[in-house]
């Protein structure tokens, strides 16, 4: 009898020390489930922090983005002119002043109406100004991009050259956008509009000789080769403008434009641009 005690005691031990890993391993699984809970909310929370983060960034660069046109507008820009010296005020006195012709639309300005869409403007980018003109009894708006740094370059030109406006467009249109980039300063001397035009195979071509019969002082800028096809002796093509507002197409002709006042004949240097005219159709 006692040994079957003894036996069943050892049993028992033997059972207890079977069933007492169970609550260790229990204990095991809920540590690491408590360790994993805290690890997903973090994760979670750096997940949204990175998106948040991410859509402020977007709205800084969108609002950057948006006024990056104004800056640009208004960004002091300055071309460096020397001043002459008595030789070369002597050598100016003895040429003639020269005429440099101007195109208002994709040269100057670009301008869309009521119902037209510029594919090529972002929506948010608004208008220098808004014209109001009717046309055949119908009032029609038109807004107005002026190319970037229109105005100082017309500023700088106008001190050297009589600057005369010749364009395709109606004179109701044409009038008006001269007068809002004149200013009442006189810069335009004269201007030209459609009627002044030829028509040739369907389009309109100017015809220089009406703006001063000596050609060799005379200079027309015009984005369309078609406009001076009968004078590409006297031209400075210019890409089209429609809505890029880093464009420095008209910084970029002060140079020439400053070195060509000073010639007898324009003819002989714009003559070499016969090629480029090519280029720009």
């Amino acid at each position: 009898m006692h040994c079957m005690k003894r036996s069943r005691e050892y049993l028992t031990l033997d059972s207890a020390s079977k069933t007492v890993p169970e609550p260790s391993m229990q204990s095991c699984r809920q540590s690491q489930n408590s360790t994993q809970i805290p690890l997903r909310y973090c994760l979670m929370f750096l997940k949204t922090l990175f998106s948040v983060a991410c859509r402020i960034w977007n709205l800084l660069l969108f609002l950057t983005k948006r006024n990056v046109r104004k800056v640009i507008a208004h960004q002091t820009i300055k071309y460096k002119t020397i001043p002459l010296s008595s030789i070369t005020r002597q050598r100016l006195n003895q040429v003639k002043k020269k005429v440099l012709v101007l195109d208002l639309d994709e040269t100057l300005i670009h301008s869309r109406h009521d119902g037209v869409i510029n594919r090529m403007a972002k929506p948010d980018t608004s208008p220098d100004f808004i014209l109001k003109v009717v046309i055949d009894r119908h009032p029609v708006r038109f807004f107005v991009h002026k190319r970037p740094h229109v105005d100082y370059f017309l500023e700088v030109v106008s001190c050297w050259y009589e600057l005369v406006v010749y364009t395709a467009s109606m004179e109701i249109y044409g009038a008006a956008v001269c007068d809002k980039l004149d200013k009442n300063r006189g810069m335009f001397k004269r201007r030209y509009y459609r009627q002044h035009c030829k028509v040739e195979l369907g389009s309109f071509t100017k015809d220089l000789s009406t703006v001063h019969p000596d050609l060799s002082s005379v200079i027309i800028i015009d984005n369309s080769p078609g406009a001076y096809k009968c004078f590409p002796e006297n031209a400075i093509p210019i890409k089209s403008w429609f809505a890029n507002p880093f464009d420095t197409a008209l910084l970029n002709l002060l140079p020439m434009l400053d070195s060509l006042r000073f010639c007898n004949d324009v003819r002989s240097i714009l003559h070499r641009n016969k090629v480029q005219h090519l280029a720009f159709r």
